[in-house]
């Protein structure tokens, strides 16, 4: 849902159909963007016009979409599917100002009564909360943090594999530019700098105030990231667990947009500059009952509850596993390596960042409880959020079930840790790539049962291995440097 900030307390509002339809009449609006997400996580719409959206299309859904053009979704013998409109998303998309536009963002089903489509994403985060509240708690709150980069432009050669491939990024901001700012960032330099060397900062403004006045969708910070050549990172304020999915994924519709206005491309690909920090989604998580959050315990002296230490011990558990889907594409593992600030290591930690479970420790006292939380460091913004938000969900639950220790925390900086140090304390390692990520989820998939079907899971496994066989046989262009002359 979203907020409006009403006698300066951020406040959750929602709509009814009939008001969705005043509002539609109040704003003039032309056209209405229907919006859903892929199984992949791509962001896609079809638009209807306003005079012709009825309120049984509101209730019922609309007949608009062929799941078998949609990847991971349906077959091509079985392909009618429903749009059904969540009026609580309505929004004004302030770009199209031409023909004013707003957006719905629509469960998927199938037709002909026979429910909701398994593989809906949204669906899954859904049915994710439902589970959720079975096991004892009202509800999770979840505050993902999407890094992104900015670039002035991008080229990329790959439409005749057999003869070569190339890429080339443009972009004031790095040390390589040669029409710069005059304040280039070297690689791993670009964390927090000041103007004129952030060059991105009215772009980061737009974004937020799109977000928060357009969107509902409240962010409190935003800044240059650790890399050089344009990366972002915008906070979005915590949420239930499909409302922060709904809005990262709104987060990163508007980011593309806003860069398009300024003349700019942005991408959520994780490693888009070799030798350079990647892009992450730290994910934040903790389990509430009413008012009260459970992660937090007082008389610990890390102020983390029992239930919370359990959750964490799920995720630990199931770390490898929750990477095929945390970090779903090939480009993800060249930013899960060492000494690029991304966890490797299957530890978990106070502020240490270089666990792959961080417990932030800014604060203490139960004036802010509220904010004891688990940071999952691992995945990235190229996956879907729905997914991951109910895998950690998940996982961290199974952990709960079985009562799951995650083992001692670990204060040292793992990554100048050697081999054998971290044999002796039990630290553990990500998969190295996508196909061994993926063999760790065919093997350890129970615990994903609660929320995903085998239908589900075997279709993440099938796409995701399509992509690593791309790559695969395809040479590398660094592979000529390496191994040209042998």
């Amino acid at each position: 849902m979203p907020y409006k900030v009403i006698g300066g307390k951020p406040t959750q509002i929602s709509y009814s159909p009939d008001e969705v339809f005043s509002k539609i009449k109040h704003d003039q609006i032309k056209f209405i963007d229907l919006q859903f997400s892929s199984l992949t996580g791509r962001f896609h719409h079809t638009t209807i016009s306003a005079d012709t959206f009825t309120s049984d299309q509101m209730l019922d859904g609309l007949p608009k979409l062929d799941g078998s053009s949609i990847v991971g979704f349906t077959s091509i013998n079985d392909s009618d599917l429903i749009l059904l409109p969540d009026p609580n998303s309505y929004a004004l998309i302030p770009w199209m100002t031409d023909n004013k536009t707003a957006r719905l963002l629509c469960d998927v089903y199938w037709g002909m009564g026979r429910g909701r489509l398994e593989r809906d994403p949204r669906g899954i985060a859904q049915k994710a909360e439902k589970y959720l509240k079975t096991q004892g708690f009202d509800y999770s709150s979840w505050g993902p943090e999407v890094e992104f980069f900015v670039f002035d432009k991008v080229h990329w050669d790959v439409l005749t594999p057999y003869k070569g491939q190339s890429y080339s990024i443009e972009s004031a901001e790095a040390p390589w530019s040669q029409e710069g700012t005059g304040y280039p960032m070297g690689l791993q330099e670009g964390y927090y700098p000041s103007t004129p060397s952030d060059t991105l900062t009215p772009f980061r403004n737009e974004c937020v105030a799109v977000l928060n006045e357009h969107f509902g969708i409240l962010c409190d910070n935003h800044h240059h990231e650790v890399a050089t050549a344009g990366q972002c990172e915008i906070d979005i304020r915590y949420d239930s667990l499909t409302n922060a999915a709904d809005a990262t994924q709104t987060y990163k519709f508007v980011v593309r947009n806003i860069a398009k206005k300024f003349g700019k491309v942005a991408t959520m690909m994780p490693k888009p500059i070799s030798m350079d920090s990647g892009s992450g989604m730290h994910t934040n998580v903790s389990l509430w009952n009413k008012n009260k959050n459970l992660f937090w315990d007082e008389n610990d002296k890390d102020e983390l509850s029992q239930i919370g230490r359990y959750f964490c011990g799920g995720i630990i558990n199931h770390a490898k596993a929750l990477t095929a889907i945390a970090n779903p594409t090939t480009n993800s593992f060249h930013r899960l390596v060492p000494g690029y600030e991304a966890p490797a290591y299957i530890a978990w930690s106070g502020s240490n960042r270089s666990a792959i479970v961080r417990v932030p420790q800014h604060f203490k006292g139960e004036k802010y409880s509220f904010l004891k939380r688990l940071e999952f460091r691992a995945p990235d913004p190229s996956a879907n959020p729905y997914l991951v938000f109910s895998s950690v969900l998940a996982a961290g639950l199974d952990g709960l079930k079985k009562k799951t220790e995650p083992g001692d925390q670990i204060h040292e900086d793992i990554f100048k840790m050697t081999k054998s140090e971290r044999k002796k304390k039990n630290i553990d390692t990500l998969p190295s790539s996508l196909g061994d990520a993926l063999d760790e989820l065919e093997s350890d998939r129970k615990f994903l049962n609660s929320i995903f079907t085998n239908d589900v899971l075997d279709k993440i496994i099938e796409l995701e291995r399509r992509d690593q066989r791309e790559i695969a046989i395809r040479p590398h262009p660094h592979e000529f440097y390496l191994y040209f002359d042998v």
